[in-house]
Order: C-alpha cells, then sequence, then structure tokens
C-alpha cells in the first residue's frame, strides 16, 4: 500500500472528495469524518491504531470540526496530523509543551536536546503547516506561558501520556501544578480536558507511582485535577490493556514501541511484545466554574 507524506494529507482527501470548496453548507457537508481523517493517513501512522484507538478516543474527548483544541506534548505530530486535518480551516490548534525550565530536568546532560525540545514549541506552526493544507490556525506555547488572548478560548485540551513527567517533578518544582493552572486559564468555561495516561496496577506502591515509571495511579490524577479545580465527567476502558501488569521495578518503556532493555534477551523481548503497549486510563474532565 502506498505511504502518503503528511503535507499531502488533505490535498489527498480534497482529491478523493472529503473536502471541497464552496459555500457554509457546502462545506460543512464535505467535511470528513474522523474516520476519514484517520483512514486517510500513513500506513506508518496507522500501526499503532490497535493501541492508541484514535477514532473512540477523539470521539470519547467529544472534539468536532472547527474547535479551538490544545494538544500537550505533541512530540513526532501523530496525533496532530489527525487534528490538523480534521479540525479543519475554521479550527484552532495550539501545541503546548512544557515548560523551558522541565527540559534540564528530565535530561540535563544532554543541551543539544534540550535545544531542540525548547525550539520545537516556536515551530510547531511551521510543522503543522507540513501535515495539511487545511488552513488551520496553528501556534505553540508552554504550560506557563499561555498568551493572554488564548486564556478562556480554548475548547479542548488534550494530555495524551503528558502527565508522568510533570508529576514526578512537582515535589521539586511544582510542574505539575503549574501546567494545569495553565490548562485550567486556557479553557473556556465547561471546557474539557482529555486525558489519556499510562496506568499503575492498583497494588502499586506510591514510590511506584510517582511518574518516574511513566505509570501513575488512576485515583491520584483523578484527585490531582479536582483539586486543580475540574471535575470528571466520564472514563472509559478504551485505551485499556490488562495484560499488563508491571512489577515494582518495571517501566513503561519495556514494552513497544520502545522495548527498552530487552535487545539482549530475545525471550523477554518476545514477552514483552506479545503483552503490547502499556494499560492506559481514559479520563474526561471539565473545567468547573
Amino acid at each position: 500500500m502506498a505511504i502518503l507524506r503528511p503535507c499531502l494529507l488533505a490535498t489527498t482527501l480534497l482529491l478523493t472528495g472529503f473536502i471541497q470548496t464552496g459555500n457554509a453548507a457546502d462545506k460543512e457537508a464535505n467535511q470528513p469524518t474522523l474516520a476519514e481523517v484517520v483512514a486517510a493517513r500513513s500506513d506508518e501512522d496507522k500501526v499503532r491504531d490497535s493501541a492508541r484507538h484514535p477514532v473512540e478516543t477523539l470521539e470519547f474527548f467529544q472534539l468536532e470540526p472547527g474547535m479551538t483544541v490544545a494538544e500537550g506534548l505533541p512530540g513526532g505530530g501523530w496525533y496532530t496530523r489527525i487534528l490538523a486535518n480534521y479540525l479543519g480551516e475554521d479550527g484552532v490548534l495550539y501545541g503546548v509543551n512544557y515548560a523551558d525550565r522541565m527540559w534540564p530536568l528530565i535530561r540535563s546532560g544532554d543541551p543539544e536536546w534540550i535545544a531542540q525540545r525548547i525550539a520545537a514549541t516556536g515551530n510547531f506552526a511551521g510543522e503543522v503547516a507540513t501535515y495539511t493544507d487545511s488552513g488551520i490556525t496553528a501556534r505553540g506555547f508552554t504550560f506557563e506561558t499561555v498568551p493572554p488572548e488564548v486564556v478562556g478560548t480554548v475548547d479542548r485540551v488534550l494530555l495524551v501520556r503528558a502527565l508522568h513527567n510533570l508529576n514526578r517533578f512537582e515535589e521539586q518544582a511544582n510542574t505539575r501544578s503549574a501546567a494545569l493552572a495553565g490548562v485550567y486559564a486556557m479553557l473556556k468555561d465547561d471546557g474539557l480536558v482529555g486525558v489519556v495516561q499510562h496506568r499503575a496496577p492498583a497494588t502499586a506502591s506510591e514510590s511506584g507511582t510517582d511518574g518516574s515509571r511513566g505509570y501513575l495511579d488512576e485515583a491520584a490524577v483523578i484527585l490531582m485535577f479536582e483539586e486543580a479545580g475540574f471535575e470528571l465527567v466520564a472514563d472509559s476502558d478504551i485505551n485499556a490493556n490488562p495484560l499488563d501488569q508491571p512489577g515494582e521495578s518495571d517501566t513503561v518503556w519495556r514494552l513497544p514501541p520502545s522495548l527498552r532493555g530487552n535487545d539482549d534477551d530475545p525471550a523477554t523481548l518476545e514477552a514483552m511484545r506479545a503483552i503490547g503497549e502499556s494499560d492506559r486510563m481514559t479520563l474526561l474532565f471539565r473545567k468547573a466554574p
């Protein structure tokens, strides 16, 4: 099967009839569905759909074309490529990264990597332009530098596997508290936050759920959002994987796609592949008045 370059995705949708020009009614009638946008991506992106369930997850988060959406930690753009084409020309997409001060906490001995991560925030709009020609408005900033004109304008914030490092450095640097305050500020009244996060077993010790291993406790996540001014409105097992039962020293990165630390042990490597990607909580929160 041919692989579509990301920058040609919206053009491909246009040529296949999913996007057409015309008046507002025509545009609405020909707006591609979420399933159509997901199906039009490259084979490389679609490889992880069975673990990430993008259609079901974004439908659970109640996304609609034309919304203003903030994506936490856009990274390599896997979700960005879906959002940029689905939200369309009337939509707005913000790429929201960790505060610049956080990157050295994660990898202090790699100044080049730190500089790249900081630069990616400012380059977000240019990166989106390589994924789509939908005409969507895009901009990058950090959780701690929400522009004044963005405050109170965002319909949805998506935090997909973005919380563990924020929680990991909370005691040291108040990183989680500051980030959730930024999320609260940018959201409209009654705006929603969609969370997907690696989930620790309910029996895991507190030391194993601080985020350093990638896992968080679901009850603790709900509590941290409630303390930040949000209320839980729904939860889902869309991204659950009961085969993932980490021990006290296991990290999430032992599993696909990273498979970290398994290179010299074919049997363990095969066992990790058999488990698949991590068990993940999927939660939906509303900004409380």
